[in-house]
């Protein structure tokens, strides 16, 4: 796998078969290692290491329903009342981040109502404020801090 622009960690890899796998602290189990599983990690650990998110307030591919379709989010990060405050959407490092990204994204979130929204795909990473009242997303320069997830 590649080098990110996100911070190492210490990470568990291991092979099943032709499949290589990688240990997800959050879910306790081995998964498939693909680019975007590469990156999810990566972000996970970066949000908890770096901005010291509260593991247990973070989902992983959580299911969701829009329009009657079954999605799945890549990340959520969940406040102190179990709201949803960030929303992450992961790409594999060799995806561009464009607009289709962007809405995908913003089609999750009208379900969610994440405040706010990321989306990564290891190398760049956007973040956005998001008010419902206005539908007006603000970027951000950086993520937002764990001070709305404290237990």
């Amino acid at each position: 796998m590649e080098m990110l622009n996100l911070p190492t960690f210490d990470y568990k890899i291991k092979h099943s078969g032709a499949n290589v796998m990688i240990f997800d602290a959050l879910r306790r189990k081995y998964v498939l290692l693909t680019p975007e599983e590469w990156v999810r990690q990566h972000f996970v650990h970066f949000l908890i290491g770096t901005y010291r998110y509260p593991k247990s307030l973070i989902s992983i591919e959580r299911g969701t329903t829009y329009n009657k379709l079954q999605k799945r989010t890549d990340m959520c990060v969940y406040d102190q009342e179990g709201k949803p405050y960030l929303l992450v959407e992961c790409k594999a490092a060799h995806v561009p981040i464009t607009q289709d990204v962007v809405k995908q994204v913003s089609v999750y979130n009208q379900v969610l109502q994440a405040r706010y929204v990321v989306i990564t795909n290891g190398m760049e990473h956007y973040c956005w404020e998001v008010d419902f009242e206005t539908r007006q997303f603000t970027p951000l320069q950086g993520i937002p801090p764990a001070s709305g997830t404290e237990v």
